[in-house]
């Protein structure tokens, strides 16, 4: 089933373009990269899925309900059933691991032994439980990126949005939280759109490879055929 469809949509800011003419089609759990260079429309992508903005043009729907439509917002951010994680974390520094976690749930209401089994179970699957009462500044970069993901996890979204969410990390935990993504969408089955710059991180997370420049999608493929594109052009 189809759970996120961009329709013909686009943005721009004033006179500049952002995205032009842009359709995709997601299908529930599947784990989609756009890739390209700083400015291409790739952030505006996710925007325009999450709410924050609304498409000039063109229609969004999630799981086969519209969002968006012609510039108009359909659903509010909140009711969209997503998760989200930028390159900055947004961690609420004066809360512990558990207070971040908790802050989502509170808001939407989720009852307090809900809560507390939900957050539990988040911060075993990440491996975090010893460090429920810790706050930010007591955790390490990799730690503080796995509460981030577990922040928006623990939300049950169908869909997760992550914004170049490694780009800071050096290469090596940069590596070991790729691995950590891909084991949670397997075990937790969401939908992944996730944005980088960065091949090598597209080509590990992405079963679809979706190819952005100027606003628009020039080449979509597995993670091998657009590995082996790049290679013959030399890029």
């Amino acid at each position: 089933m189809k759970i996120i469809e961009f329709e013909n949509v686009s943005k721009h800011y004033g006179e500049q373009p952002a995205v032009c003419g842009f359709s995709l089609e997601i299908e529930e759990g599947e784990r989609v990269v756009l890739l390209g260079p700083s400015g291409c429309g790739k952030t505006t992508v996710l925007r325009l899925l999450a709410g924050f903005v609304s498409p000039d043009t063109g229609r969004i729907v999630i799981a086969g309900e519209p969002v968006a439509a012609e510039g108009r917002t359909l659903k509010e951010p909140e009711e969209r059933n997503l998760g989200m994680v930028f390159q900055d974390l947004a961690l609420w520094p004066h809360l512990t691991v558990k207070g971040n976690l908790a802050f989502g749930l509170k808001a939407k209401g989720v009852a307090k032994q809900e809560r507390e089994e939900r957050i539990l179970e988040m911060l075993q699957l990440i491996q975090m439980e010893k460090s429920i009462h810790a706050k930010p500044a007591e955790l390490s970069g990799g730690q503080q990126q796995r509460v981030a993901l577990a922040r928006a996890l623990v939300m049950h979204p169908k869909i997760l949005l992550m914004d170049e969410p490694l780009s800071s990390l050096d290469q090596e935990l940069n590596t070991r939280l790729r691995k950590e993504i891909l084991r949670l969408q397997e075990k937790i089955g969401f939908a992944l759109l996730y944005v980088t710059h960065n091949r090598e991180e597209a080509f590990e997370i992405g079963s679809r490879i979706v190819v952005m420049e100027k606003g628009t999608i020039v080449q979509t493929g597995s993670a091998e055929e657009i590995r082996e594109s790049f290679s013959s052009l030399h890029l």
